[in-house]
């Protein structure tokens, strides 16, 4: 696809061009498409970056959530220990033998009470198996609710790291979206239009998912996007294969460990190929060179080339 541009840009540029002032001449046709494929390829880099922390931040609020169920069990647990720890105090003052060692028991520091190692081994000879579990549930009520912190902290720190690359993007489509590449980018949206190859025929899984992924030609890149209408790259494939029912992560990084990784050699239709080393971009291959894509802003899901020049990979999806 680069080449096609660089191929295009090149009998396009104005013939006006060379005998401008330098001082006063404006970016050529071919430096604002390098630019814009540039700015296109960081756009997709950050999605696919973006998408990973939203994994991560699934997941943190769901672990926040186990953590703030776990200290609340243990909240309980731990209050049932006082009551039976105060009926064993009330118990002692009524037999005349109240020991004021009991009343560490009840202390609002965790941290005091845990530290009274010497006074609860008396107290635990004394009075058995209710103390052991009164200090086992202060212990576990404490990690709990440290435990609950933690996630919460980690899911605000990807929040504001999503809420970053959402800042880095839009900064960069903004720039696209300017007069300045309006002639650029209609050029831009005319590469990679490739005929139709022909289908691969077969039923194997990756055949499947790369039928749905061809119903979807035409439809607009957008970063982020997971269908029906919209795409990005792991976009697309994620919505193919969860067509029958596979379920894949939003995310190149994660989708690249969640199959057989293959040679060039060995390549199918359907195998997911990836790209840079960032894994920034991916595709499903169609046989003879050709995969499908959602390829960048201002583009749709089409069929091109494989990007052989920028090739890390191949993984296939067994089921």
């Amino acid at each position: 696809m680069l080449a096609a541009v660089a191929t295009l840009a090149s009998f396009a540029l104005p013939a006006v061009a060379a005998s401008a002032a330098p001082v006063t001449t404006p970016p050529s046709l071919k430096a604002l498409l390098a630019k814009a494929t540039k700015l296109a390829n960081q756009i997709n880099s950050l999605s696919e970056q973006y998408d990973g922390l939203k994994i991560q931040l699934t997941e943190a609020k769901a672990e926040a959530r186990i953590a703030r169920q776990a200290a609340a069990r243990d909240a309980r647990q731990l209050s049932v220990g006082q009551v039976a720890v105060g009926q064993i105090a009330a118990q002692g003052y009524m037999n005349g033998s109240f020991d004021p060692a009991l009343q560490l028991l009840q202390s609002s520091d965790p941290q005091a009470f845990i530290n009274r190692a010497s006074i609860m081994l008396q107290i635990q000879r004394e009075n058995g198996d209710k103390v052991t579990g009164l200090a086992a549930a202060e212990a576990a009520a404490l990690r709990a609710r440290l435990t609950a912190q933690q996630e919460a902290r980690k899911a605000a720190v990807l929040a504001a790291a999503m809420n970053t690359k959402v800042q880095a993007i839009q900064r960069r489509e903004n720039v696209l979206n300017s007069a300045a590449f309006a002639q650029a980018m209609a050029v831009f949206r005319q590469t990679g239009k490739y005929p139709n190859v022909t289908i691969p025929s077969g039923n194997s899984i990756g055949v499947q998912a790369l039928r749905w992924a061809l119903t979807k030609r035409g439809d607009p890149y957008v970063w982020g996007g997971s269908g029906p209408d919209v795409f990005d790259c792991s976009g697309l494939v994620m919505w193919a294969y969860a067509q029958i029912g596979i379920s894949l992560p939003h995310f190149t990084g994660a989708q690249w460990n969640s199959g057989q990784h293959i040679s060039r050699s060995q390549l199918q239709p359907g195998d997911l190929v990836f790209f840079f080393a960032d894994l920034g971009h991916m595709g499903i291959y169609i046989g003879d060179g050709f995969m499908l894509d959602a390829p960048q802003t201002g583009e749709v899901v089409q069929i091109q080339p494989v990007f052989w020049a920028d090739y890390v990979g191949a993984v296939r999806i067994v089921g």
